[in-house]
């Protein structure tokens, strides 16, 4: 049953409140995890971590992040950089929107601001592909300004807390009155922290939540929100290698879906001589895609560009390309 609160503003009552903060910041202090992102408050390395992170994994955001600021140390060499070269570190990350974006915003911010990043929410919202959450998210961990932020940890973590679904301005408003504003920035990555690995959105850990006892929930809140039915698809590419190059195509300018990336050809299992040399599995939102891939000729028309193996780290390769090339050992 789900236990009620005395709620004065917000969830809770001020005393409540005050030990929430207490416990989930001593909690975040003591086991918070070693990432790359958290070793300064440089706004262009947090500004980098927060665009990256959207819609994609910790996990799979570490070794991106590390090599693109190996790549563009600084938000100058990203502003200067060709907008292929942005595209090809991004690689492998997905939703190449936020790369674009991303590099729209570095050539604001050098252009506009001589290279230093808007020291508050307000100002940050107004660059390219900053929107509310990571306007907030950067303001607080960098500035120190009192914003929360609501992303789908915290949002989970302040559902199960106060027993109910919450949602638009109800979020956002709880959100902030929860907020410890001495420590925002320690604050909200607290929340997505907790969120993230003990407050799972499955089986949640709750005997190591810090809050165990200020929680109405103390697990699942019940939904009624149904996942979305993975479709699944069978597709086809031709490997086409000679002399030391690897035949790529580009993606129209106006695909929906990365443009202008570069990928194996397309073609059909008709014809096909033998089994495919590679099989792997390839998942795009709600589609789970079967790659089989066939070492020959290219379909004969297609407009394509030879590429040299040496070359192909540099090409802004679509993700599914990055990993069928590194799985036939041609990229690293």
């Amino acid at each position: 049953m789900v236990r009620q609160f005395q709620r004065i503003s917000g969830l809770f009552s001020n005393p409540r409140k005050n030990q929430f903060r207490k416990r989930l910041l001593a909690w975040y202090d003591l086991r918070r995890r070693a990432l790359p992102w958290r070793e300064s408050r440089d706004p262009y390395r947090v500004w980098l971590s927060e665009i990256m992170l959207q819609q994609t994994r910790v996990a799979a955001v570490i070794d991106h992040y590390q090599r693109f600021l190996r790549r563009f140390p600084t938000v100058e060499k990203l502003a200067a950089a060709r907008q292929a070269s942005v595209l090809a570190a991004w690689s492998g990350l997905g939703y190449y929107r936020r790369a674009r974006m991303a590099h729209a915003a570095a050539k604001v911010i050098v252009r506009e601001h001589g290279g230093k990043f808007p020291a508050s929410e307000a100002g940050l919202r107004e660059l390219p592909g900053i929107g509310r959450y990571t306007a907030a998210a950067i303001a607080s961990i960098v500035f120190g300004e009192p914003v929360a932020v609501v992303e789908g940890n915290v949002e989970r973590v302040l559902q199960r807390v106060a027993g109910k679904h919450l949602a638009g301005e109800e979020l956002w408003n709880a959100a902030n009155d929860l907020l410890d504003a001495r420590r925002s920035g320690d604050f909200n990555q607290a929340m997505m922290e907790l969120g993230a690995v003990v407050c799972t959105p499955r089986t949640p850990a709750c005997l190591m939540c810090p809050v165990i006892d200020l929680c109405a929930t103390r697990g699942e809140t019940p939904t009624t929100v149904k996942p979305a039915r993975q479709r699944k698809r069978e597709i086809h590419y031709a490997l086409d290698i000679r002399e030391g190059e690897v035949f790529l195509v580009q993606r129209a300018l106006d695909e929906s879906l990365m443009p202008a990336m570069w990928e194996l050809p397309q073609t059909g299992a008709n014809g096909a001589v033998g089994p495919p040399c590679l099989t792997l599995r390839h998942a795009i939102t709600v589609t789970d895609y079967t790659v089989r891939v066939w070492q020959h000729a290219a379909p004969a028309g297609i407009g394509g560009k030879w590429i040299p193996q040496a070359r192909m780290d540099q090409v802004a390769l679509t993700g599914l390309a990055r990993k069928i090339l590194r799985k036939a050992a041609i990229l690293k």
